[in-house]
């Protein structure tokens, strides 16, 4: 491998794609780690703020890349990859360049860090070289994605060290003392008297106008537009598994109360959740903060990417807590309890808290922490010698995110209305604390009484919406079937008025008397002249894996309809899979395959292509969550 020297910039560019912010987070820690030590140029963007066109002229860049979904790019990087899968660029287009990837992923998942590995793979076609092997940090760990990016990051400055010593002029083990890199936060904070600028408005209004000041604000937390497609107003939230069953799926529906709403079926809504207020008032109080006080947010440095838009006016400090600021659901990242330490005037407290930010202390505080699920209000209870700045806190304590559900209705059955199937999170930690999902846990409180704003945008999912010649074959286990139950009503809608294609759905729950989930609307469509009937070449099977001795999942009911499957795929059905990204996706794949290389008389291998042939088509659709 060749010197980097002859036109090397002595920039060390880092270019991250992040979904959840854990990429963003390691994309940070590693650029302040090349600052420690003594890296004279560092650049850390979001892969979607640079031109690709530019990478030739780049000599040293590092990716950390995020894997989402079933094997997908982040929403940021996906023009990025597409620019790269252009066919004009030759073998040579990125000669000279040294690049060094790192991936985060879960092992648990089918298409574990594909992203990361793709991105390898592809930057090495066109002609840059590796610094070092690629890393692939894995949720499975004991310590997260951390325990790989720790001794990747080691050999990584020892490799750059070795290419180009311009780019570390101390040597690859020079570290700086952190206090230097501590005492200056990327924001800062303008305090006002009283509001600017601000006519008597409705509570709506009001709320709208918190909302988009407060997150235009925010570092580059958010992806996304900062202004809601529309506001939305819980009309029902009713209980659709049995009390007292051990588990807790609601259907919720909303009306639009702000703008009239669009959407297809198979597209999903995102909800921004409300946070206890007695838990914004107890963080408050623990920081010393005036909830009344107005406040500006803006970049101490103006270059910084994060800030496309100038901020907004002021903005009441304890509505910017309230929406952007997840103080009592998220954990905090390794850096939050770093910054601590310098700030801990109790000895054994701030020992601590070095101990917890050290390679050292990464698998303890993999326990305390993320294990634990420990939230920031929790945290800073637990060190209460520590008074952070609130530019830190603004600066650190993880980003509000919204929380992505299927639309489980069709917007023609349901005109201004949309509907949701929520399962209520709940778990019980390592030290047998209980813990709830924060935005269903909020949705199934919300009365629908009390006439409660709630932010929502609207997005394409991977399910594409049918057309009504287009046969279906549907697997939807437990809330999996959301997407399914407003394909259903649009197509029942559909043949009032023209001829439709067969529908045959897999549904799968624990029981027939805890959750089977919309029972009669399945049955009744299952009916005689219904669109799931079987005379007309549909069919409705549901697998109940706890009602008999063994186990019975969805995939035990497609090889009993083995033949019925083989026949609606020969006539150029769409399949369509959504449910727990788990294990369930791979194994309806695996049955698949099973089926088509059984009726059709091919083998394995053939069968498999077939399959490929058939996602390429655009007619093998997965959506699955965590």
């Amino acid at each position: 491998m060749g010197s980097m020297e002859e036109k090397f910039d002595e920039q060390l560019l880092i270019l991250y794609a992040s979904q959840t912010g854990n990429a963003m987070d390691a994309a940070e820690q590693l650029g302040r780690e090349a600052e420690r030590r003594g890296c004279p140029s560092v650049s850390v963007l979001s892969i979607d703020e640079f031109q690709p066109i530019d990478l030739p002229n780049k000599e040293a860049v590092i990716f950390i890349v995020s894997t989402t979904g079933q094997g997908d790019n982040p929403d940021s990087m996906k023009g990025f990859w597409r620019f790269l899968l252009q066919k004009n660029l030759t073998r040579e287009w990125l000669k000279g360049v040294h690049y060094a990837v790192f991936g985060l992923g879960d092992s648990s998942y089918q298409k574990y860090n594909f992203v990361a590995k793709k991105l390898d793979k592809r930057l090495s076609d066109l002609g840059a070289t590796a610094i070092i092997e690629r890393g692939l940090g894995d949720d499975q760990h004991p310590s997260g994605y951390e325990g790989a990016l720790d001794p990747w990051m080691s050999a990584l400055w020892n490799m750059l060290y070795q290419k180009n010593h311009k780019l570390l002029p101390n040597g690859p083990d020079f570290v700086t003392p952190d206090a230097t890199f501590i005492d200056q936060p990327k924001l800062q904070i303008i305090y006002h008297d009283i509001e600017e600028g601000i006519p008597p408005l409705s509570k709506l209004k009001y709320l709208e106008m918190q909302l988009e000041r407060a997150r235009s604000m925010t570092p580059g937390k958010f992806s996304g537009n900062d202004r809601p497609d529309c506001f939305l107003k819980m009309t029902k939230n009713h209980l659709l598994s049995r009390p007292d069953s051990g588990k807790d799926v609601r259907h919720f529906e909303f009306d639009a109360v702000s703008s009239s709403i669009d959407y297809e079926v198979g597209d999903v809504l995102e909800v921004l959740p409300g946070q206890s207020p007695a838990a914004v008032d107890a963080f408050i109080r623990r920081c010393s903060l005036n909830p009344e006080s107005y406040i500006t947010v803006k970049p101490r440095d103006a270059e910084n990417h994060h800030f496309l838009n100038p901020p907004l006016s002021s903005v009441k400090l304890k509505s910017f807590i309230e929406l952007t600021m997840d103080v009592a659901s998220a954990s905090p990242r390794r850096y939050f309890f770093e910054v601590m330490s310098f700030f801990a005037t109790a000895e054994h407290e701030k020992e601590r808290l070095q101990y917890f930010a050290s390679p050292e202390g990464r698998d303890d505080l993999y326990q305390y922490n993320q294990k634990e699920r420990r939230t920031v209000l929790e945290v800073l209870e637990d060190f209460p010698s520590v008074q952070m700045p609130f530019e830190w806190l603004v600066q650190l304590v993880p980003p509000l995110k919204t929380r992505a559900y299927s639309i489980s209705s069709s917007h023609s059955a349901h005109p201004n209305q949309v509907h949701l199937t929520v399962s209520v999170v709940s778990w019980t930690t390592p030290y047998k604390r209980k813990r709830t999902g924060l935005c269903s846990s909020w949705l199934a409180s919300l009365d629908p009484e009390q006439r409660v704003f709630i932010p929502a945008w609207f997005h394409k999912g991977s399910l594409p919406p049918p057309p009504p010649s287009l046969p279906l074959i549907l697997i939807g286990p437990g809330t999996g079937c959301a997407p399914f139950h407003g394909f259903v009503e649009e197509r029942a809608l559909q043949s009032k008025t023209v001829s439709t294609a067969p529908i045959i759905f897999f549904f799968g729950c624990r029981s027939d008397k805890d959750d089977f989930l919309y029972r009669d609307f399945w049955l009744s469509h299952s009916q005689k002249n219904g669109v799931l009937c079987e005379d007309k070449g549909g069919g409705f099977y549901v697998a109940f894996s706890r009602d008999q001795p063994q186990k019975v999942y969805v995939q035990h009911k497609m090889r009993e309809q083995s033949m019925k499957i083989w026949s609606l795929l020969t006539q150029g059905a769409a399949v369509y899979v959504a449910g727990s990204a788990d294990k369930m996706p791979s194994d309806v794949f695996s049955v698949f395959e099973e089926i088509v290389s059984t009726e059709s008389g091919v083998s394995r291998e053939a069968a498999l292509r077939w399959i490929r042939t058939l996602e390429k088509a655009g007619k093998y659709h997965v959506e699955a969550w965590s």
